[in-house]
């Protein structure tokens, strides 16, 4: 029996999605049902259990919007995150399934928009207590105003919508400080220098939380692994480098490195011990509700499929379940099977411009989306590097011409091609590193990252690597 809420000012408020798994707005039928389902069978289920009756509970929307049409602040063209109300109401009943609640809904029309702290994932308690949490809860159910100047002004927001250009002199609410600060968005992902555009992204978080296994392929320099890591908070919903478990694959590695095997102890004898595949998995098991990454840098420098394994079939969605639960190459017990939770993502980087990479086997393919990441040096590319270093965009709009101009030899190059062409991760400064002299830095990455990297590509040629360099350094 769920127990019904206390009436003191403690019990969170909660705010739910009304679509999942690329389902329709499913408000209209929620409101007219008295009703809100948790759509999924795999995530969320022991948050839903706990919601009490008499719980406050509000049905909401979070997107990035740009265009600064009909915001009442100016977002100086940064994208802002938002979450709209749509419907706000007092959980009756919990049917106790994690999946069923009966709702005394009040729709919001039109909806109601709540900028900069907010979150994407369908389900999200908010417990009252904090500056923050307060002002959402006293907007969405209190119809108190948003103090958006406190938000605009706060150390996480101010760099990017405060009313003081001096960011080491930023605003500080009175009330205690932001709970959320590492809640990491889509938004976040195109903040900290993602210059894919929102569309592209939202298609990979789709996919990998559909898929469950995504590969970012590309080549040198376009961000890939910083992208999967990113990509991987979004996905989790805030930074938590605990759900996240970085690892390289290379061409000595085995299925004893990475799944399980057997391992030599100081006293001579062996031990079998798990890799951090069935770490993660693990740990995923005795926390259900939680999203776990694993961001395998270079998945094609192994051979996959014998460090796989067994785990090659049990990654497809299909076989995430104890019914489909296969042996191991090496089990504990007798009988031991073992299945990976549904709560596992994987997500792969590979550099297309290897030569020594064999074709990555096609039933490993099967199991993964794959994206293509291109360099990029457009004008997303130039702004956000110069509001973040300081260099002159008339100076970074020569690099993006001359960078464009050898991607475009590279790609046309018979014994080279698209996949070998440089990135634009070789010319981004980190978020907020000031460069003071722009040509000092640029002849610096030329010379010490781009040009050995050309006379590795035109080893057989290397007047034409010489003539690229030259060319990249004319008029500085």
């Amino acid at each position: 029996m769920v127990m019904p809420a206390d009436n003191g000012n403690t019990r969170p408020a909660w705010f739910v999605g009304a679509s999942y798994g690329g389902t329709d707005d499913q408000t209209e039928r929620f409101l007219r049902r008295g009703i809100w389902e948790n759509g999924y069978t795999d995530r969320y289920l022991n948050a839903v259990k706990s919601i009490a009756e008499g719980d406050r509970i509000a049905i909401k929307s979070a997107y990035v919007r740009s265009n600064p049409d009909g915001l009442p602040f100016d977002n100086r063209g940064n994208p802002v995150s938002v979450m709209a109300i749509k419907a706000i109401g007092t959980v009756t009943q919990n049917m106790g399934d994690g999946r069923r609640l009966r709702v005394a809904w009040v729709p919001v029309n039109p909806a109601k928009e709540w900028y900069f702290y907010t979150y994407r994932a369908t389900v999200w308690e908010v417990r009252p207590g904090t500056w923050a949490t307060d002002q959402l809860i006293g907007f969405v159910f209190d119809n108190q105003p948003q103090d958006i100047d406190g938000f605009r002004n706060d150390p996480y927001w101010v760099q990017r919508f405060g009313d003081s250009d001096d960011s080491s002199q930023p605003y500080v609410p009175a009330s205690p400080e932001l709970t959320r600060a590492d809640t990491y968005t889509i938004d976040n992902i195109l903040a900290d220098g993602c210059f894919l555009g929102l569309p592209k992204l939202e298609t990979m978080l789709n996919r990998l939380q559909t898929k469950q296994n995504i590969i970012l392929q590309g080549p040198p320099g376009t961000g890939k692994t910083w992208l999967a890591k990113r990509l991987a908070y979004a996905l989790i919903g805030y930074k938590d480098d605990s759900k996240v478990r970085p690892f390289q694959f290379h061409p000595n590695l085995s299925y004893e490195d990475f799944v399980r095997g057997w391992r030599p102890q100081g006293d001579g004898s062996l031990t079998l011990v798990d890799g951090p595949f069935l770490q993660l998995a693990d740990e995923a098991r005795n926390d259900p509700d939680g999203a776990y990454v694993i961001v395998i840098e270079e998945i094609n420098r192994g051979n996959p499929a014998s460090i796989f394994g067994e785990m090659l079939t049990l990654l497809e969605g299909d076989k995430r379940k104890r019914n489909e639960a296969l042996a191991l190459a090496y089990p504990r017990t007798t009988g031991e099977r073992f299945y990976i939770p549904p709560n596992v993502y994987v997500i792969g980087t590979m550099n297309v411009a290897d030569r020594s990479l064999a074709l990555v086997d096609l039933a490993l393919r099967r199991r993964f989306a794959f994206f293509d990441l291109e360099p990029i040096f457009d004008n997303v590319w130039r702004d956000w590097v110069s509001e973040q270093s300081g260099i002159p965009t008339g100076f970074l709009a020569r690099v993006a011409q001359s960078m464009n101009a050898l991607n475009d030899q590279i790609a046309t190059d018979r014994n080279l091609g698209r996949q070998f062409r440089i990135g634009h991760s070789y010319f981004t400064p980190g978020p907020g590193v000031p460069i003071g002299d722009e040509a000092a830095w640029y002849r610096g990455a030329v010379e010490t990252e781009i040009a050995p990297l050309l006379q590795e590509y035109w080893f057989d040629n290397p007047d034409a690597a010489s003539a690229a360099v030259s060319q990249l350094l004319n008029g500085l």
